[in-house]
């Protein structure tokens, strides 16, 4: 394959990636309007380990044992951890802050990978990221609400969560490259369908059936658990393996763009700033993809 198509995969996968994980949050608020924070974050566990059970025993037989807790460390590393601790973040959190919080990803990735991996990274990739991250920032103060600096200490929930991510990236990239992507997902998230329906038991979730907006939540949250985790997660091992660990990461960069979208669908105005921050942001990842 030419340099040209494998490079048209790349950023195919990446807007994806953008797409999906920019309509989660709506998802995760539509989920907590009825259920708690712990209950929508296990259904999102639960959702995604059930679709992907049927590959995970299709391909447990043939898989290596010396990998498996790595595999699982994985998926508690890159999604189960994450996914309580936005879910509980978003209930106090301003968007605006949870959102350049969330951007600094690539930046622990690389922080990460440079003093526990010995990573290292060309001056070019780390100067991408940061003017991504720079163009990102700006665009989230340019907007017409501003970003709220209240409940600084649930802030501390959506960092602790992009260190996660920083460390399963260098995981998967330094000990799973050989491990295709399906069977990653598949078996880790297999494995957290347990403690997502012991948390769901205990927090009272089946007692609540019959109630109002039960079914919308818990759809909500199943949609957000089959998009959001499963199939969004095989697609960025498939991404990370390909163009590598730093340019997945920067999928965090493109989630801005998906929330003006959704902006402009509601008939939201967008201001030259904020497309020439969006520019900016797109520069950024051009250059430590380059």
């Amino acid at each position: 394959m030419n340099t040209k198509n494998t490079s048209l995969i790349h950023w195919g996968l990446f807007i994806i990636l953008s797409i999906i994980w920019g309509s989660s949050f709506i998802l995760m608020k539509e989920g907590m309007k009825h259920l708690s924070a712990y209950q929508v974050a296990s259904l999102r566990l639960l959702s995604a380990g059930l679709v992907l059970m049927p590959f995970a025993l299709k391909t447990i037989s043939s898989f290596p044992r010396k990998d498996f807790p790595l595999v699982v460390l994985s998926g508690v590393l890159g999604t189960c951890i994450p996914a309580y601790l936005f879910c509980i973040a978003e209930t106090r959190l301003d968007s605006g802050l949870a959102g350049i919080l969330n951007a600094l990803t690539p930046i622990f990735t690389i922080v990460i990978g440079a003093i526990f991996f010995q990573t290292q990274l060309p001056f070019n990739k780390w100067m991408g990221v940061f003017i991504g991250f720079t163009g990102l920032v700006l665009l989230l103060l340019s907007g017409k609400q501003g970003v709220k600096f209240n409940n600084l200490d649930y802030a501390f929930l959506i960092i602790i969560a992009t260190i996660c991510y920083g460390l399963n990236v260098n995981l998967v990239s330094r000990y799973l490259k050989h491990i295709p992507s399906l069977s990653i997902a598949a078996v880790a998230f297999s494995v957290l369908t347990i403690p997502a329906f012991i948390i769901l038991l205990f927090t009272g979730y089946f007692k609540l059936t019959g109630s109002d907006g039960f079914i919308y939540s818990t759809s909500a949250s199943s949609v957000l658990g089959i998009f959001g985790t499963a199939i969004a997660s095989v697609l960025f091992y498939m991404l990370m393996k390909r163009a590598g660990m730093l340019f997945a990461s920067m999928v965090t960069y493109g989630i801005p763009f998906v929330a003006l979208i959704w902006g402009f669908l509601a008939h939201e105005s967008i201001a030259p700033l904020q497309i020439l921050c969006l520019g900016l942001i797109l520069v950024g990842v051009w250059r430590a993809n380059k």
